[in-house]
């Protein structure tokens, strides 16, 4: 007898979903107090010298580096667009934008690929990269990590307020981020519920600020260094720039190290590096805001910690 469609028996979920009852119950992968985040800072240990930066070459500073010698790195290199900083559409006082901020000379392509084939020799297996680039040379960059065999595993969109006016075509107010890993078990700290690949970080200014040309924004770069490291490892940066990667890097109780073509930028670096305490960004994961968890635990009446230990999972599976 042939079963009609109707007459067959809908499968029965074994564990009934409700929604959001996993958020009301993250927990990021790993968490640590200001005092067991500023112990693994303090004692960490290196082969070489850290905490500083050296001007010069960044492919040879890199070749000097010890093998597996990095956890993590943050690389914000040279767009090939011919930039200064200076330009007048960008509206910037000149003053403020420090000289000697060099572009690429010659072909981008092969600027791309010497500098990010030294990166998978210099990363611990299962460290990861973070690699900025604007669309118009995103090809490039992308082409020398295939070369390099390091993994892509995320194509991430940084969303900014500005963007230069234009004519005839859309307006550019986004960079690329790459997120790359060597070796399948990489590091990663799920620390939010829902990690999203968009990413909108307001670009920051401050008045009468001297830069090299560009400035990420704090916030953005450490996102990248807590997501992918722990308290106390070395965060690598080739492109120095104003030593926004130092700043992020000592402000959540990493260390750092990195290079910097530009000598007209150490007052500047050493200036802003000064300007933070070791762990002064930091927040326990577990106390920061996440409105996607709060609302799921104000729903079902999981409050806080203390509570999240002690109320059953069960209890909503009636």
């Amino acid at each position: 007898m042939t079963v009609k469609p109707e007459q067959k028996q809908k499968k029965v979920r074994k564990n009934h979903y409700i929604p959001n009852l996993a958020a009301a119950y993250f927990k990021p992968t790993e968490d640590w107090s200001l005092d067991q985040a500023r112990e693994e800072f303090e004692k960490a240990k290196f082969d070489f010298p850290v905490d500083r930066v050296l001007y010069g070459d960044c492919v040879d500073f890199m070749r000097k580096l010890p093998d597996e010698s990095v956890d993590v790195v943050i690389a914000d290199p040279p767009f090939g667009l011919g930039f200064t900083g200076k330009e007048s559409i960008y509206n910037r006082d000149e003053r403020f934008v420090r000289r000697g901020y060099r572009e690429v000379e010659g072909d981008y392509t092969e600027f791309s690929e010497k500098w990010i084939k030294e990166l998978p020799r210099i990363m611990k297996e299962g460290g990861s990269a973070w690699i900025f680039s604007g669309w118009t040379r995103l090809d490039d960059i992308l082409r020398a990590i295939k070369e390099s065999g390091l993994s892509l595993i995320n194509h991430i969109i940084w969303k900014y307020q500005f963007g230069v006016f234009t004519n005839r075509k859309f307006v550019t107010s986004h960079y690329h981020i790459l997120f790359l890993a060597k070796g399948p078990k990489y590091y990663f700290n799920k620390i939010v519920h829902y990690p999203l690949d968009v990413w909108e970080i307001k670009r920051t200014y401050r008045i009468g600020e001297v830069k090299n040309s560009t400035k990420l924004p704090e916030e953005l770069v450490a996102k990248c260094i807590e997501f992918s490291s722990r308290p106390g490892d070395l965060i690598f940066d080739p492109f120095m720039g104003n030593g926004t990667t130092a700043v992020a890097a000592k402000g959540t109780w990493r260390h750092y190290l990195g290079s910097e073509v530009n000598k007209k930028m150490k007052n500047v670096m050493d200036s802003n590096v000064k300007s933070i305490k070791p762990g002064q960004l930091y927040v326990p994961y577990s106390e920061r805001h996440d409105e996607l968890v709060a609302r799921a635990r104000r729903r079902y009446g999981v409050l806080n910690e203390k509570e999240l230990s002690i109320v059953k999972l069960d209890q909503f599976q009636s």
